[in-house]
């Protein structure tokens, strides 16, 4: 069985980020464009490329050692006598580490799905809040900030101003995490550039947040024609028209929500 831990060079305990690291060492190294196309490169090229594409993945990975930790066990691939003795306190030693080691590939892959999901609710979050907000904004048309006193004008400008950083921060942090610039889809790694792994280009990602953002607004006018009772019932906190300080609530709302999600996820055990 192919030792894809030794083919990398890294610990078998070692990072996601370590292997990704050791496996971008290794491809410039070996890459066939810097070895004028050399069979015998290409070849070990493919096998890192091959080793990468099990380790990176936490799942293929946890599958991976469990495989080794099995061969182990039955002794299938160590001579020492710990492995093949029929003795019962070998046995026993062989159960221990076994069972250490399992629950060791179990708790590295809980973690990185864990990261992973917590990585995706920083993304999610925001963009449903956006939507929400629009969609909202679009059926009621809110008029707060123009019956708001000065005081209260300033407070708003000040939670806009920190939802719009804290809604771009977010933005920044979904396109380096899961998208990638289609103008460096022909850098060669030899340039230490990243691979291209990710799902989703920038030009995407960036055009399903305008469209689905114009469209949820879109959508909130629509309904808002036909619940015009709501502005006519109370004319000065809902408008019947459009207004320039229907910009403001989507970043604040998206702000607000996304502080209540972090002050939950970290009272979460």
């Amino acid at each position: 069985m192919v030792n894809y831990y030794e083919t990398l060079k890294v610990s078998p305990k070692a990072s996601t980020i370590e292997i990704k690291s050791a496996y971008r060492r290794l491809a410039r190294k070996l890459h066939p464009d810097k070895n004028n196309g050399s069979e015998e490169t290409a070849r070990a090229f493919a096998v890192i490329a091959e080793a990468y594409e099990i380790l990176g993945n936490p799942k293929e990975r946890a599958g991976y050692d469990q495989k080794i930790l099995n061969a182990q066990y039955n002794g299938s691939s160590n001579g020492d006598s710990l492995f093949t003795s029929s003795n019962s306190h070998a046995k026993r030693w062989r159960q221990m580490v076994y069972e250490h080691r399992y629950n060791e590939i179990i708790d590295r892959m809980i973690a990185e799905e864990r990261r992973e999901s917590m990585a995706l609710q920083k993304i999610i979050f925001p963009t449903v809040a956006l939507f929400v907000s629009t969609l909202v904004v679009g059926i009621f048309k809110p008029q707060i900030f123009a019956n708001s006193a000065v005081i209260g004008k300033i407070i708003f400008i000040s939670l806009f101003v920190a939802g719009v950083i804290h809604l771009i921060g977010r933005i920044k942090y979904a396109f380096e995490k899961y998208t990638y610039n289609e103008d460096d889809l022909h850098d060669s790694i030899l340039d230490d550039n990243e691979p291209v792994l990710k799902p989703y280009s920038r030009a995407t990602a960036g055009s399903f947040l305008i469209i689905g953002t114009l469209i949820c607004f879109g959508i909130g006018l629509l309904i808002g024609n036909y619940i015009e009772f709501v502005s006519i019932s109370m004319p000065a906190m809902f408008s019947g028209t459009l207004k320039p300080e229907f910009i403001f609530y989507p970043p604040i709302f998206v702000l607000c929500v996304d502080l209540m999600h972090t002050f939950a996820s970290r009272a979460d055990p």
